[in-house]
């Protein structure tokens, strides 16, 4: 029978190489798997050091966000309002949210708890949202929409439709109802619960991306600390235990095994990378037979689940540009919650370049029964390209021409065509590559039966 090494042990040096290339490759697969929590603790580091921290703490974009807040594949074309909730710190915490949102409350591993407004319990009419931290035994009262979370720490994602202006959206109204929020813990009398705080997070340069450097393990190791046992699997933890990281314990890598986490670091973003721009063989991240455009969920649930695995692959890319993910945005619900169909290809099947000249036709009536929306990302991480522009986005509250038929084109490129009107035009930065995404609020049946697809983006020159 054959023997490892010919029976025999390994020379030293020999050893040592397998086990760090060992240790390299379990440090690539933490990057992939844990990379949805460092996802998120990026933006409430980034918040938190701008606005302060507490559940009393709400910032809301109130001018609409823009390419200033560095932060994963981020709208303009709704208010935002973001904070993140502390359940070791403040134990059960009620959430009053008002009608009207959309929304979700998600762990921090961005793993839904629920929806909130018309795909949620409260349909849009608002109510009381109560929030248990993990293991909680204590008396539970009813009354409220109670969710248990497998994590302490908690992302509360509300979002609120501006209303119509004179030819382009107005923010004042979905601010006035984000505005409404309330968030108090179970247990503190009334008269000692902090009065809610809504900064305006609108013009401001904040960095809530997520870590590129070392910290990105140090900030892993601060979260395995916090978190229940209970929240990371077993076979996770000793994925994670094999490169220093063990609960409780500290976390002080020799320089071999650091060597080993740097390269990790460097190369696992682009593994990711290059997986998205390879494409899947079964081609089920398609939502057409015969378009460009994808589905962020490849085909699967919110979670990332096929019939029978765990897509690990699409979702590692899907927080390597973008945050946040619930039911209301992958299932087929007609005249709520929402699809993102996106596309870094053109017509052609050439990926979108920033010094080109694009044009997207939408055909007449898109079956957005709130609204509709077309953005410009960066390919690596999801943020809005940075131009004078500001807001590299449109969206239907704007008086777009409409050709003879009905449709609309939206043109991409580093300078305004003379043939578009400046509404129908989002700029790009020449020699970067870039996403195109499409929002669809309240979406209608022609998008499921597919009698009503968007065109390709073509390129004009």
């Amino acid at each position: 029978m054959r023997q490892i090494n010919g029976g025999n042990w390994f020379p030293q040096q020999e050893a040592e190489s397998l086990r760090a290339e060992l240790v390299y490759q379990r440090a690539v697969h933490a990057y992939v798997t844990m990379l949805p929590a460092l996802n998120v603790i990026g933006m409430r580091d980034g918040s938190e050091a701008e606005f302060g921290s507490g559940y009393h703490v709400l910032p809301i974009w109130k001018d609409r966000m823009d390419s200033r807040t560095w932060v994963p594949t981020p709208n303009a074309d709704v208010i935002y309002a973001m904070s993140y909730l502390d359940l070791k710190e403040t134990g059960p915490l009620v959430v009053n949210a008002p009608p009207n949102v959309i929304g979700m409350f998600t762990d921090f591993f961005q793993r839904t708890i629920t929806d909130v407004g018309a795909i949620g319990p409260d349909r849009a009419r608002g109510g009381l949202y109560l929030l248990l931290p993990p293991g909680y035994d204590g008396h539970v009262p009813g009354g409220y929409y109670t969710f248990t979370s497998s994590t302490y720490n908690v992302f509360l994602f509300f979002r609120t439709l501006m209303g119509q202006g004179d030819g382009a959206p107005e923010p004042a109204a979905g601010v006035a109802v984000a505005e409404r929020t309330r968030v108090f813990p179970l247990w503190t009398p009334e008269k000692s619960a902090k009065l809610m705080e809504f900064p305006n997070a609108s013009g401001r340069r904040i960095d809530m991306m997520y870590p590129t450097d070392f910290s990105f393990w140090t900030k892993l190791k601060e979260f395995v600390d916090y978190e229940p046992v209970s929240a990371i699997d077993p076979e996770l933890r000793g994925v994670l235990a094999s490169i220093g990281i063990i609960k409780g314990e500290p976390f002080d890598p020799p320089e071999w095994l650091r060597v080993q986490l740097d390269r990790a670091l460097a190369d696992a973003p682009r593994m990711i990378l290059a997986t998205s721009q390879l494409g899947r063989d079964d081609q089920r991240n398609l939502y057409y037979d015969d378009r460009r455009w994808q589905v962020a969920w490849a085909g699967g649930t919110a979670e990332w689940m096929q019939q029978s695995y765990l897509d690990v692959n699409t979702r590692a890319r899907f927080f390597q540009y973008a945050y946040s993910s619930a039911p209301a945005m992958n299932i087929h619900s007609t005249g709520a919650g929402s699809k993102y169909p996106f596309t870094y290809h053109d017509a052609d099947g050439e990926f979108l370049r920033g010094s080109g000249t694009y044009k997207l036709r939408l055909p007449p009536e898109p079956p957005a029964g709130l609204f509709w929306a077309t953005t410009a990302y960066n390919v690596t991480d999801g943020t809005m390209p940075e131009t004078d522009q500001l807001l590299p986005s449109t969206n239907s509250y704007y008086d777009i021409p409409k050709n003879a038929d009905g449709s609309i084109e939206i043109w991409f490129g580093p300078r305004r065509p003379e043939e578009a009107v400046p509404a129908a035009f989002i700029q790009t930065v020449p020699g970067r590559d870039f996403i195109v995404a499409l929002r669809l609020y309240g979406t209608g049946l022609a998008f499921y039966d597919q009698t009503w697809r968007p065109d390709d983006i073509v390129r004009v020159r």
